[in-house]
């Protein structure tokens, strides 16, 4: 079997993901079995390949699940938490450029009572 492309599998529909991935699944038992009954190296090289395979069609399983929910969820309120930005929680929790600009009332007051002056300096 031919190492998988991901750009082949995008092209796919979630039904032949699912099939070619019990296929792949299937063929990496079987050389698992060919290792423990001392097979050919041929075959003991190809174990790496299916399994990086099994990885690719798992990867573009999820993408397609994801962007599913994305569209899902478009123009929500709420986003799933999976789908939301994966940040740190500092960055997450502090305050927004306009809560940050905010001035408390008493300084507003001073600020607009007691005005910045200007001096002319002559040279």
């Amino acid at each position: 079997m031919v190492k998988v492309k991901a750009y082949e599998l995008r092209k796919k529909d979630q039904e032949g993901l699912k099939k070619q991935l019990e296929e792949l699944k299937t063929e990496l038992s079987h050389l698992k079995v060919a290792k423990v009954a001392g097979g050919a190296p041929s075959k003991l090289s190809k174990i790496k390949v299916f399994r990086k395979d099994v990885a690719k069609v798992l990867t573009i399983i999820h993408e397609k699940k994801r962007d599913q929910i994305k569209a899902d969820s478009k123009g929500k309120k709420y986003l799933p938490y999976d789908i939301r930005l994966k940040q740190t929680r500092a960055i997450r929790l502090r305050l927004t450029k306009e809560q940050a600009k905010k001035l408390p009332l008493r300084i507003l007051k001073k600020k607009l009572n007691f005005p910045q002056r200007k001096f002319a300096v002559a040279n």
